[in-house]
C-alpha cells in the first residue's frame, strides 16, 4: 500500500511540474518567430542599409557611396568625402543575411514543404543573392561560404569572381524555382507576396549582374543576360522599392538621418548640380531645394570642403518625408542596360536610342515630371544622336543623374562605365576617386589571417584596387 501512494505522489509531482513549466512561459516574448518575420526584418534592414547616409566606425559600408560619386557632399564632417571613413559590415551580415538564413531555417525545419514554401525559399535566395552581390561589388573577396556559420568566428574569404559566378547560378536556379501559380509570403513588404513581380525583379537583377561581368567574363555575362531578357521590368510599376510607414521604427532611413537627426551637413555636390544646371534638368526641384533666399537657384558645394551649409542646395523635401520609398532596382536602370546591350550587339537587343530614351522618360515619370521628358530629350547635349562622347559617356552621364539616391549603384556604374569624369577633392586620402571599399578595421584584429590572405588576393586592401569586373 505504501508503494501505491509513492507512485501517486510521483505522478502528481510530474503533473504539477508540467503545469508550472507552462505557467512560466513568457507569451509576450516569443522564443520562436515565423519565417516571414525574419524575412521582412531582413528586407527592412536591407532598405536601411542601402539608403542611409550616416557613416563612421559604426556605419554600414554603403553610406559613403553617394559621397564618392559626388552626388552629395558633406560640408561639416568631410571624412567621407576625402576617403578617411571606416565602418563595419556587421549589419549586412547579421541584420540582413542572418535574418534570411533564420527565415530559411524555419521553413526547412517543417516536416513537409509545400509549393508555397518552395516559392518562399526561392524569394529568400533572391534577396540573399542581391545582398551578397553588393558586398562583392564593393569589396571584392568577402566571407561567403563560411560567412553564416555561427560556430565559425573567423570565416575564410572566398574569391570574388568565384562568388559572383555562384551567385549568378543561384539566382538562375531561384528564378526557375518560382511557381507563379502558387502563393508565397502573405505580407512581404517588397511585393506583397506577388510571385510574378518577384520573378521580374530576379530576372532584372540577373540582367544587371550579367552586364556587370560582361567585360571580364563575356560568356558568363552573355548567358545571364540571355536568360534574363524574357521576363525583365517593362515599366515603373515593376520597380523593386520598399515603401515605408509614417512612424518610427518603420520610416525611411534617410528621413531618420536627415529629419529626425536634424542633420545640417549634407548638400548637393558641385559636379552633379552643375551638370543638371547645364541641361536645365527639372529633376533638380525634386532632388534638391533652391539655395535659401532664392526661388530657382541650385548650387552644389565643392566635394570635400568644409563650407557653409545654408550657402548650397539641400536635399529636396521628398527625402524629408518618412514614407519615401527606397529603390533596390528600377526600370530606368534596366532600360539603360538594354541601351548598352544594343550598343554591344548582345542577345539580339537593338535600338540603343529607344532604350536610352525610355530610361530617361522612366526617371522623369517616377518623380512626377513626365511632361518634361520630351523637351529634355530634345536638348542637343542629351539627345542620343547629338550628345557628346561615346555610348559609354552618353549612358554613363544620364545614368549618374537617374541614379540619384541610389548611391551604391551610381558609384558602381561610375566605376564600370568610367563616366562621369570625377576628381578627388583636395587633401584626400588617395588622389583619385576610390574604386573599392576597404575592409572593416575589425577584420584586421578579429580575423587577421583570413584578412591578410584576402588583402593579398585582391591586390591590396586599398581604395585604388580595381575589382575583377572593372577591367577598363
Amino acid at each position: 500500500m505504501k508503494n501505491y501512494y509513492i507512485i501517486i505522489l510521483v505522478a502528481l509531482f510530474f503533473s504539477c511540474s508540467e503545469d508550472l513549466e507552462e505557467m512560466n512561459v513568457d507569451i509576450k516574448n516569443a522564443t520562436e518567430a515565423p519565417a516571414e518575420n525574419f524575412f521582412n526584418n531582413a528586407v527592412k534592414n536591407l532598405s536601411d542599409t542601402m539608403s542611409g547616409i550616416n557613416y563612421g566606425a559604426n556605419g554600414n559600408p554603403f553610406n559613403t557611396t553617394r559621397l564618392l560619386v559626388q552626388q552629395i557632399s558633406s560640408v561639416t564632417y568631410n571624412e567621407g568625402t576625402t576617403y578617411y571613413s571606416n565602418f563595419t559590415w556587421d549589419e549586412v551580415y547579421m541584420d540582413i543575411l542572418n535574418n534570411l538564413k533564420q527565415a530559411s531555417d524555419v521553413i526547412e525545419s517543417s516536416e513537409s514543404l509545400t509549393p508555397e514554401n518552395a516559392n518562399q525559399l526561392a524569394i529568400i535566395e533572391i534577396v540573399e543573392v542581391y545582398t551578397f552581390s553588393k558586398l562583392v561589388e564593393g569589396f571584392g573577396d568577402i566571407p561567403y561560404s563560411q560567412a553564416l556559420d555561427v560556430d565559425n568566428i573567423s570565416p575564410e574569404y572566398d574569391d570574388q569572381e568565384v562568388i559572383y559566378a555562384d551567385l549568378l547560378a543561384r539566382l538562375t536556379t531561384a528564378i526557375s524555382a518560382l511557381d507563379e501559380a502558387q502563393a508565397s509570403w502573405s505580407q512581404d513588404i517588397l511585393y506583397g507576396g506577388n510571385v510574378s513581380n518577384w520573378k521580374k525583379f530576379a530576372s532584372s537583377l540577373l540582367l544587371q549582374m550579367g552586364m556587370r561581368v560582361i567585360d571580364s567574363n563575356p560568356t558568363l555575362g552573355l548567358d545571364a543576360v540571355t536568360t534574363a531578357l524574357p521576363n525583365i521590368f517593362t515599366s515603373n510599376a515593376d520597380i523593386a522599392e520598399i515603401e515605408h510607414l509614417g512612424s518610427q521604427p518603420n520610416t525611411a532611413e534617410l528621413y531618420t538621418d536627415l529629419a529626425v537627426g536634424n542633420r545640417r551637413d549634407f548638400v548637393a555636390c558641385e559636379p552633379f548640380v552643375d551638370y543638371m544646371n547645364s541641361l536645365d534638368d527639372s529633376r533638380r526641384s525634386v532632388y534638391f531645394q533652391p539655395v535659401d533666399g532664392t526661388e530657382d537657384v541650385y548650387l552644389g558645394s565643392p566635394s570635400g570642403l568644409v563650407v557653409g551649409y545654408f550657402d548650397y542646395s539641400r536635399y529636396g523635401t521628398l527625402f524629408y518625408q518618412p514614407t519615401t520609398p527606397v529603390i533596390l532596382l528600377d526600370y530606368a536602370t534596366i532600360e539603360f542596360l538594354l541601351a548598352e546591350a544594343a550598343e554591344r550587339g548582345i542577345a539580339g537587343v537593338t535600338d540603343a536610342e529607344e532604350h536610352y530614351n525610355n530610361a530617361i522618360r522612366a526617371s522623369f515619370e517616377y518623380y512626377g515630371l513626365g511632361d518634361d521628358a520630351d523637351a529634355y530629350l530634345a536638348t542637343p547635349d542629351v539627345a542620343y544622336t547629338t550628345a557628346p562622347g561615346t555610348w559609354e559617356e552618353k549612358i554613363g552621364m544620364q545614368k549618374w543623374v537617374a541614379l540619384f539616391n541610389q548611391g551604391l549603384e551610381a558609384w558602381t556604374e561610375y566605376r564600370r562605365l568610367d563616366y562621369p569624369t570625377l576628381e578627388a577633392p583636395p587633401e584626400s586620402f588617395v588622389p583619385t576617386v576610390p574604386v573599392r571599399l576597404t575592409y572593416p578595421i575589425s577584420e584586421q584584429t578579429l580575423n587577421r589571417a583570413n584578412y591578410d590572405n584576402a588583402a593579398t588576393a585582391v591586390g591590396g586592401d586599398v581604395l585604388t584596387t580595381k575589382l575583377f569586373w572593372d577591367v577598363n
